[in-house]
């Protein structure tokens, strides 16, 4: 298997890994004008959203979004992880390690501070896996607030 940044050509597996990660976590996915925006932002030429894929035998298993940030707080920069999804046939297996080494060895590069993500409270292998990795889990409540 093979961990890479996306191109365009995987923009169609791509958008079918959302679909997939959004059922996991029982989430509604519209998947109206996915590609497209995804191409836009993954790939235009100020995009701030960087894409990493598992790839094994031209079948996309797997992948991570994330981008830069900066908190206040901390008066410097932090890796967001936006998104971070393997097919259940590969979890279990080192993968999820050696993604996460790839997004904190990014965050390094730019002189980040650290990573923040969050997963749903009922994903508990996903929690274990945070946990056995040293990260440390703050409760707090998201919101969402549509400007539409």
């Amino acid at each position: 298997m093979e961990i890479r940044f996306a191109r365009e050509s995987d923009i169609t597996q791509l958008v079918a890994l959302c679909a997939l990660h959004a059922a996991f976590e029982k989430a509604d996915f519209n998947l109206k004008n996915k590609a497209e925006l995804l191409k836009k932002h993954l790939f235009d030429k100020q995009n701030l959203v960087k894409c990493l894929v598992i790839e094994t035998e031209g079948e996309l298993m797997g992948y991570a979004t994330f981008m830069k940030q900066f908190s206040t707080w901390d008066a410097g920069f932090h890796v967001y992880l936006d998104c971070l999804y393997l097919k259940e046939s590969i979890r279990g297996q080192g993968i999820g390690s050696q993604l996460m080494k790839k997004i904190k060895d990014y965050a390094a590069s730019e002189n980040c501070g650290h990573i923040q993500w969050q997963t749903p409270d009922f994903n508990e292998k996903a929690i274990a896996f945070y946990q056995k990795l040293g990260a440390v889990s703050k409760t707090k409540e998201r919101f969402f607030w549509d400007v539409e």
